[in-house]
């Protein structure tokens, strides 16, 4: 099959959160994120979004640098290409460095063009085996808000409950809530903020009877996970310090985890994420796919990819309505009995609205 990129649109959306997300690295009270449309010869348009922050509090992107990346790069070079399959944007954009972010809005929004132009939904088109996808949702609240939060997430129906945690959080707290749900998952995430020095502090939530914990140091404290890795036994999951298939293959010869969470924003798009999970399920390592306090167009290639085979763990997936009062999506995502079941419609499956 062959796509002539015809036109390439970009579209600011800024809307507030419902309720704010808070963790150890950002209070997030709002969201700015960029559509990328891309629209082929046959006139059907792949949808793409950039889920950089305002600032670099969680990687060095920002949607101000990503907005200058596609205007003045990788928009030129990709308008009026022929592509034979959407990982020649990946190839395309080789000369660029780093900005995975920008690349990766502008690659999915091609994967979802050629899945609508072969007339087949996007999770068929990459070889999904799932239509059911496990609802997990993140409780980022101020401490004396997560026993409501929680319970607000089980009463939905949701199958896994994150809850960010840091040196400070109190770790009989968190075992008193855990043990209230023995039905669902819980995942802890650190977002790096554990060290050496408070190492032991760490070990005291090995016994919450948490699922996983994420990330509990910096990106490429690659020792101390290692280290985390043998001391505990509860599971050891990395965020940050996954975002190429390099870094897998580090984690894995230097034994720094069990599982990985996926984002394909951070990894550049599906054509690198593809090769993570390849490579995951070539080692034996378990896969879930994270969020990025995104709307429905990231979340619709994320649902998509959870459809994979080996991604067992219930990922970052809420209903539109956890974060908006409104997505840009129609029908919005909603969760029944736990899961989100993916649609039959082209591509991502979702209508796009950018205007309202």
């Amino acid at each position: 099959m062959v796509v002539i990129i015809k036109e390439i649109g970009l579209k600011t959306v800024r809307r507030a959160l419902k309720n704010p997300f808070i963790s150890v690295l950002q209070q997030v009270n709002e969201r700015e994120v960029i559509i990328v449309s891309v629209k082929g010869e046959s006139g059907h348009i792949g949808y793409g979004e950039v889920v950089a922050f305002e600032t670099p509090w969680y990687t060095e992107e920002t949607i101000t640098s990503c907005r200058f990346l596609l205007e003045q790069v990788l928009v030129p070079l990709l308008i009026h290409q022929t592509i034979y399959h959407p990982q020649q944007v990946w190839a395309l954009f080789e000369s660029v460095k780093g900005n995975r972010m920008a690349k990766a809005a502008v690659e999915m929004a091609v994967w979802d063009l050629f899945a609508k132009q072969q007339q087949e939904p996007l999770w068929k088109y990459v070889g999904g085996i799932s239509q059911a996808i496990s609802a997990g949702v993140v409780v980022a609240a101020d401490p004396s808000q997560i026993h409501d939060r929680v319970a607000q997430a089980n009463n939905a129906g949701y199958k896994r409950i994150k809850i960010k945690i840091h040196p400070d959080t109190n770790p009989s707290m968190l075992k008193s809530i855990v043990t209230n749900y023995p039905a669902l998952l819980f995942f802890a995430d650190a977002n790096g903020s554990f060290s050496e020095n408070n190492f032991e502090r760490l070990k005291e939530f090995d016994d919450v009877g948490f699922t996983l914990i994420e990330q509990p140091f910096g990106e490429r404290e690659w020792s101390l996970h290692a280290r985390a890795k043998r001391e505990l036994t509860t599971p050891l999951c990395l965020d940050e310090s996954i975002s190429s298939v390099e870094d897998v293959q580090q984690m894995i010869d230097m034994k720094a985890g069990d599982i990985v969470v996926l984002k394909m924003s951070r990894l550049g798009g599906w054509t690198e994420t593809l090769k993570v999970v390849e490579l995951c399920r070539k080692h034996s390592i378990g896969m879930w796919v994270g969020g990025m306090i995104e709307f429905g167009v990231s979340k619709a290639h994320n649902l998509a990819l959870a459809s994979l085979a080996g991604i067992d763990y219930p990922g970052d997936f809420s209903a539109s309505t956890h974060f908006w009062e409104k997505d840009i999506i129609q029908p919005e995502v909603i969760v029944e009995n736990g899961e989100i079941q993916l649609s039959n419609q082209l591509g991502i499956g979702y209508s796009v609205n950018c205007t309202e």
